[in-house]
């Protein structure tokens, strides 16, 4: 499998693989195989909560009321926090 890299990242490369005395295809290839499993891990949770959700274990909440909350909290307590 060939790769393509943009320069600058390239550039990078050679250069953490100078500095670590490791070739950089075994840079790449550590690289890739922990972000893969790290994209299999989040897929599994990202399952695991929406079959929370469909089947009613937990209810979603509304995005826009919850921002909402957020943001009207965040001024009480900058309030708070103001000097006086």
């Amino acid at each position: 499998m060939e790769i393509r890299l943009k320069p600058e990242t390239e550039s990078r490369l050679n250069e953490l693989a100078s500095k670590s005395g490791r070739p950089a295809d075994e840079l790449v290839e550590d690289a890739m195989a922990a972000y893969l499993t790290e994209v299999a891990e989040l897929r599994s949770i990202l399952d695991s909560r929406f079959d929370d959700i469909k089947n009613g274990r937990v209810q979603p909440i509304d995005g826009e009321a919850f921002f909402e909350d957020l943001r009207r909290r965040e001024g009480e307590f900058a309030k708070r926090r103001s000097p006086k």
